[in-house]
């Protein structure tokens, strides 16, 4: 498959009558962002607020994180089986709306959202203090189920980000880069000489608020799939989960997977870029077999040589971490993995729930218990009814000074696994 991603980089975000992009800078009318969020009668309102890098802001509790992309030509559209039809994307061209994000917070669980500071010692740990964020806090209907409840904000967060993204489709990208990879035998004859590497991405999906989404299709439902990585680029793996901050995966990191970023960077020179493998995260011992058994056979089909295994979460997704290194090892293809540790406040415990002589070759994304202290900020969009009750957090979380006593675990992307981050361990 071969796509040109178009960048268009954002440079402000504005509260304007008309929604339109000029000269950088995004304008959106409140009123139709909010006529394009509440189509779902499970949520009762939403409000709009812009977050900038440097502000002294504080958002909580966050759900998810979206780029903004359109589908300028080829198949389908960004979010398929979700927002736009179900084909197949991942060829053509798209636009992406660089430096900003769709942020939707509010309550959900309540216990597995995030935090993202837009300034001081919380920003330098995560991505999305960098990003002019767009912000949607929504409110759901009294009685609402809080799985229906979550089904609707997810959904409202791509209705806009797509709504968004639109307002691009007739822009001329600041930059454009092509992506393509050959088929099998394409690239068996083209890069003879390269080793033959493929990307394994696991997906959280243990069940009801802890789930992924392909194609609209919940990820629990799925066998290990081949996927070209360019789908991905396109939406087509979305984020439905509720699981630690931390080191879930926002949309965004979807969205900009960065092992896919440098892997199709080695693609031709260094390495042989096969494809991409999506496998879930089970609960169940059987299921955990058969994902981990036909994602080492997928492996062995296409001679590989070597691939990159990330995780998403933590304790439980740790053993289909390992059955999965150990299966492909044992298959004669080299494994490096992608991890974050729980390695208790003092670093000494073990950093994951299951370990194998098979997996000696790992990256870490920083230890999730690691304790920060966030001052008081001046502004809070959402709310902190929750944030002693985030996972990481705890009954003496918030300070007589309002300032927060926190693991890494609350701050969204903080050990991401996808290495969407800048903190690692030696």
């Amino acid at each position: 498959m071969r796509l040109e991603l178009g960048r268009i980089y954002i440079k402000d975000i504005q509260f304007a009558s008309e929604s339109k992009i000029e000269d950088g800078v995004l304008h959106v009318s409140e009123e139709a962002l909010r006529a394009v969020a509440l189509k779902d009668d499970k949520i009762a309102s939403v409000s709009f607020d812009i977050a900038k890098p440097g502000e002294s802001v504080r958002i909580t509790p966050v759900k998810d994180v979206i780029e903004p992309r359109v589908k300028v030509e080829g198949a389908g559209g960004v979010f398929p089986g979700v927002i736009a039809k179900v084909d197949t994307v991942g060829s053509g061209v798209t636009y992406a709306l660089k430096g900003m994000a769709v942020v939707t917070a509010g309550k959900i669980v309540g216990f597995q959202e995030g935090i993202i500071d837009m300034t001081g010692p919380g920003a330098d740990y995560t991505p999305f203090s960098k990003t002019l964020n767009l912000v949607m806090v929504c409110e759901p209907v009294e009685g609402a189920e809080t799985h229906d409840y979550e089904r609707a904000v997810r959904l409202a967060g791509f209705r806009v980000a797509a709504y968004v993204g639109e307002l691009a489709r007739d822009l001329e990208p600041d930059e454009t880069q092509v992506y393509e990879t050959c088929t099998i035998k394409e690239g068996m004859k083209k890069y003879p000489d390269l080793p033959r590497v493929a990307y394994v991405q696991m997906l959280q999906s243990q069940g009801l608020l802890h789930d992924t989404y392909v194609y609209g299709v919940d990820a629990k439902k799925i066998v290990p799939t081949i996927m070209s990585p360019t789908e991905t680029m396109d939406g087509a793996i979305v984020s439905g989960n509720c699981v630690s901050a931390c080191d879930k995966n926002p949309t965004y990191v979807h969205e900009n997977n960065p092992v896919i970023e440098d892997l199709f960077e080695q693609h031709g020179k260094t390495i042989n870029f096969v494809c991409q493998i999506i496998t879930n995260e089970n609960v169940y011992l059987a299921d955990k077999q058969r994902s981990s058994d036909w994602t080492a056979k997928i492996c062995k089909m296409l001679d590989l040589d070597g691939v990159i295994v990330s995780q998403e979460g933590f304790g439980n997704p740790d053993t289909d971490l390992i059955m999965n290194c150990k299966k492909i090892e044992a298959e004669g293809v080299k494994t490096v993995i992608i991890t974050d540790e729980y390695a208790g406040r003092d670093g000494r415990s073990q950093s994951l729930a299951d370990a194998d002589i098979a997996a000696d070759a790992v990256v870490t994304g920083g230890n999730a218990n690691q304790v920060v202290v966030l001052p008081k900020l001046d502004k809070v969009i959402g709310t902190l009814d929750y944030v002693t009750k985030i996972a990481g957090a705890s009954e003496d979380t918030l300070r007589a000074d309002g300032s927060l006593e926190v693991e890494l675990q609350v701050i969204t992307g903080a050990t991401n696994e996808c290495g969407f981050n800048k903190l690692s361990a030696r």
